[in-house]
């Protein structure tokens, strides 16, 4: 692709002067220079590239706009006039600019899409896929963009109109993508246009970036606005969903647990009747009842029959690290979850226990909390592992640049007295994971919490290879009780 500067400036639909240089020069530039692809990072600029000098918690993309020169942009997003010789676009937010030129760029491609947009604390990726594979069996190539397909769950708004673009070029079309808050706030999806967005709950979550939880929801409902979606659909159960029902100025649709009835859940699977059609859905865990749910009222508003959706839920494919059971043969189950805010693993918590034979077996779980994020979960998380599991194993999840003992500590914070003799830590997430295996007997549950599909852990600067699954197998056919392990919080009453 290659377009002039002034054509993306129309096209994008910004009132925005091109600068020729720094100091104004010969006023502006007609034209500008053709331009090849946009770019954030310097690293990536290439000949012809369009940098986007953007501010950042970290880091001011204004203080790389002379590496991004030198290694070939010929023009500049800016928010000041920079002293660099290459034509400037200066705008107010350079953000907020991004995503239109971005869309522009790549010649708008939600415009031809079916796009869908996934928000909410806990359930996107699960919905997302399950929509999905509703709509692919509808007969709809369907891409997804999220949590499992890369390393933001919403990219950078250059990177992510240019999937798009290669999903259209590609034959596909619909897209269902999540939509962290982190995208809203960062204006990452501007320049998209969603035919719907879903909305699935709102728990504690992201705090050390919006500061409070109205805040955090403020950025969720920001795209229910029409400027950025057609219609919606919102979980009514939950009071934020309610809300966006209420007051959203675009069509919404509601869904609820009283959707569905009959509900039966078993370790791998759960069924129900929804809207005169027997659902069933090879997911274990009550809460992934509401997913489905979510994914088939988010089909139906698109006009995808009852028969038709009930059929694409029975054969769509199993989330990876979404209450996923682990089997080498032990005599007792592994469910490896994404869980890693209270509302998730009160869930899966709660979903265990009732995979649990009547009046037979203990839950055991071993979760952590991330580093350099929300600290004031930490304790909550520990006191919702007091309540709902029989044992815990506290133990590292990706401490990052924080120490792990420290996170460790905080997390026991919450555990109350009485039940501390039940509950064992262990930095090593390995050691962890050997400690839960050893306590655990036939008929019990082990969770393993926070990671879910994630194949690495960051200790640190180091990020190093580490999958629950793997792990969890390895140790399971390598004779878990053999590792020397943080003691036993069981006791001899196994």
């Amino acid at each position: 692709m290659d377009r002039s500067l002034a054509e993306l400036l129309a096209a994008a639909a910004l009132p925005a002067a091109i600068l020729p240089v720094a100091d104004g020069g010969d006023g502006p530039h007609i034209n500008g220079p053709h331009i090849n692809g946009i770019v954030l990072d310097s690293r990536r600029v290439q000949r012809g590239s369009l940098f986007c000098c953007i501010p950042g918690e970290n880091s001011d993309g204004h203080d790389f706009a002379e590496v991004a020169v030198a290694a070939g942009a010929v023009a500049l997003l800016c928010e000041q006039v920079l002293a660099v010789p290459v034509p400037q676009v200066v705008v107010p937010d350079a953000r907020a600019a991004m995503g239109p030129l971005s869309a522009a760029f790549y010649g708008n491609p939600s415009d031809h899409l079916i796009l869908v947009g996934i928000t909410g604390t806990n359930g996107k990726t699960t919905t997302a896929n399950l929509l999905a594979d509703v709509l692919r069996s509808a007969g709809i190539p369907t891409g997804v963009i999220g949590t499992l397909t890369g390393k933001f769950t919403t990219p950078e708004a250059p990177d992510l109109q240019e999937q798009l673009a290669d999903f259209l070029a590609g034959g596909v079309k619909a897209v269902v993508m999540e939509v962290s808050s982190h995208a809203l706030a960062l204006q990452r999806v501007a320049g998209c246009r969603f035919a719907l967005v879903v909305f699935t709950n709102l728990g504690r979550d992201h705090l050390d970036l919006h500061g409070t939880l109205e805040r955090y929801f403020a950025a969720k409902a920001s795209l229910f606005q029409p400027t950025l979606s057609t219609k919606g659909v919102a979980n009514v159960d939950d009071p934020h969903g309610r809300l966006l029902v209420d007051t959203a100025p675009i069509p919404m649709t509601g869904f609820s647990q009283h959707d569905l009835a009959g509900l039966i859940v078993t370790p791998t699977s759960h069924r129900y009747r929804w809207r005169g059609e027997d659902v069933r859905v090879g997911i274990g865990g009550a809460f992934n009842a509401m997913n489905s749910v979510a994914a088939a009222t988010a089909a139906a508003v698109l006009g995808i029959s009852n028969d038709v959706i009930a059929a694409g839920l029975a054969d769509a494919s199993p989330v990876p690290g979404r209450f996923e059971p682990v089997s080498a043969g032990q005599p007792f189950d592994i469910i490896v979850d994404f869980a890693h805010t209270p509302d998730g693993l009160r869930e899966v918590l709660g979903a265990a226990r009732a995979a649990l034979a009547p009046g037979r077996g203990s839950v055991i779980v071993v979760f952590g909390c991330g580093g350099d994020r929300d600290r004031d979960k930490r304790p909550e998380m520990g006191a919702i592992a007091a309540e709902l599991a029989d044992f815990v194993v506290v133990t590292s999840d990706n401490p990052r640049s924080e120490d792990p003992q420290s996170i460790i500590d905080a997390v026991l914070a919450g555990v109350p007295n009485d039940y501390r003799e039940r509950v064992v830590s262990e930095s090593d997430r390995r050691r962890a994971f050997a400690a839960a295996f050893q306590m655990a007997k036939g008929g019990d549950v082990v969770v393993i919490a926070g990671k879910g599909h994630e194949t690495t852990q960051t200790i640190g600067n180091d990020v190093k290879h580490f999958d629950d699954r793997e792990v969890a197998r390895t140790l399971l056919a390598d004779a878990a009780k053999a590792y020397p392990v943080a003691d036993d919080c069981r006791g001899d009453d196994r």
